[in-house]
């Protein structure tokens, strides 16, 4: 686990390639959910989600270890996808990325503009993460996994970014995908001895961090079927898992339903366009209003990237 300084070393590598995102409280948001809430907008960097700070964290630290690297491959449904071509443009490091049939066509194509080499195979983002492994060792590539402390410390960035602004804040609501943000949630809160709660969100159609949780071991799903595709996992991490295991008040499972109506409700409340999964703390936040009322609450959008006929049905719908 990194230290203070660690942390600190990657928030300037990370502010000398992109600004810090800001922190806003909108009144309008404040007056639909009964609480003081401070939107932390990932959807605002380079990539238009958080893991451009993950990239650019990992990228370094990879390079750094092993300069003789050529080439790397990863398994996404997208940000993850763009962060790694992102943050390994100028370097001369080649970047293969593995998404599954049927992945965001508008994700794909920002893959292909940042530079990466991209590879459809499988029904979901295990499967495809399973061919990542399989064309690592057949290219000799390195493996660039879906979580990984480097990956941890480049999220943590934005955390140390809000706890500083708003270190008073109550409660953070964050989604869980491979676990990277909620963990560097976590081991930033804990750096700084704040006593914020700390609640992970999952969809109801990919419960598998959920079930872990109150299981007390990691638990698998068959199926990881939602629109917020940064939430459709079903292979949980046990290393993300004991580290929200450790520090996670709770975690909230949220419907479709509730994520799109809280989609609508960003946009009309604060003109953001968010992707499924970073409506999802605000769709939890609004299941749980009356427990948190007249609290103050941090919610990250963690990202802004929803293929364009999907937000149109998304939006139609209200």
């Amino acid at each position: 686990m990194f230290d203070l300084t660690a942390l600190e070393d990657a928030a300037r590598l990370v502010h000398a390639a992109m600004a810090p995102t800001p922190q806003i409280a909108w009144p309008l948001l404040a007056a639909r959910t009964g609480c003081e809430a401070w939107v932390k907008h990932e959807n605002h960097t380079p990539i238009g989600a958080y893991k451009a700070r993950n990239g650019l964290v990992f990228i370094d630290a990879l390079r750094r270890r092993r300069p003789e690297l050529r080439g790397i491959v990863t398994a996404t449904r997208g940000n993850h996808g763009q962060s790694l071509p992102f943050a390994a443009r100028g370097t001369g490091l080649a970047v293969t990325v593995v998404v599954p049939q049927g992945n965001s066509v508008e994700k794909n194509a920002a893959m292909r503009a940042f530079g990466a080499e991209l590879v459809e195979h499988g029904a979901d983002f295990d499967e495809a993460y399973a061919h990542a492994r399989h064309l690592s060792e057949e290219r000799g590539l390195e493996m660039a996994p879906a979580f990984h402390p480097d990956l941890m410390r480049g999220a943590a960035t934005y955390a140390l970014e809000l706890f500083r602004a708003q270190p008073d804040l109550d409660t953070v609501y964050v989604p869980i995908g491979m676990g990277s943000g909620i963990c560097g949630l976590i081991r930033t809160r804990d750096l700084l001895g704040l006593r914020t709660k700390i609640v992970g969100v999952v969809s109801t159609e990919a419960p598998a961090m959920a079930l872990s949780f109150a299981a007390g071991r990691v638990v698998t799903t068959e199926t990881a079927r939602t629109f917020a595709d940064g939430m459709a996992c079903r292979v949980p991490d046990p290393e993300a898992f004991a580290i929200i295991r450790a520090g996670a008040d709770r975690i909230v499972r949220v419907t479709d339903d509730e994520v799109a109506a809280a989609l609508r409700a960003y946009w009309t409340d604060t003109h953001n366009l968010a992707e499924g999964a970073g409506a999802a703390g605000l769709a939890a936040l609004l299941q749980e209003r009356e427990r948190m009322r007249g609290k103050r609450v941090g919610l990250v959008l963690t990202g802004g990237n929803i293929d364009l006929p999907v937000a149109r049905k998304v939006l139609a719908e209200g």
